[in-house]
């Protein structure tokens, strides 16, 4: 059960089938998006930010061709912003692996992995569109091939309509 701590964290929480996704907003900007487990519930918005937010997460849950346009906080190094443009570049249906993105932007597939891992705006940032070269890859700094992040990895693929994973 979601604690009253717990709900105050996040200016509103989507349900999804995954789980919930929490959106936290400050100064006008999303400020960042979280994939949350089943035990959080439903939070409606706290500020027009959260609200523009909360219905674009849903639109997307509903038709996996929308595209957010979100007041984003600019957060993170040059490099991770240069692996998030990467990955925002790839269209809804189609993967990249890690190896992929290194060599269009010149580093280590490994480099990438830790600024996939790093990503706030997961699904505005589709960092799940990212693969390892032989398999599913990570997810959110976790390997676990029966966890939760992995989980919903699987989930957001297959809702894009992505085969093999």
């Amino acid at each position: 059960m979601q604690s009253a701590h717990q709900g105050r964290l996040f200016s509103a929480i989507v349900e999804t089938s995954f789980g919930a996704v929490g959106i936290r907003t400050a100064d006008g900007a999303v400020n960042e998006l979280v994939y949350l487990p089943s035990s959080f519930h439903e939070k409606a918005a706290t500020d027009a930010v959260a609200e523009q937010a909360a219905h674009q997460v849903t639109r997307y849950l509903d038709d996996p061709d929308f595209r957010f346009t979100l007041p984003l906080a600019t957060v993170g190094t040059a490099f991770q912003q240069k692996v998030w443009a990467a990955i925002a570049a790839i269209p809804r249906g189609e993967v990249l692996t890690y190896g992929d993105i290194a060599r269009g932007i010149r580093s280590a597939p490994r480099a990438v992995g830790q600024a996939c891992g790093a990503n706030w705006f997961p699904l505005v940032i589709p960092c799940h569109r990212v693969t390892a070269a032989g398999g599913l890859g990570g997810f959110a700094h976790s390997d676990d091939e029966t966890g939760f992040h992995l989980g919903v990895k699987r989930w957001l693929l297959a809702h894009e309509r992505v085969q093999g994973y």
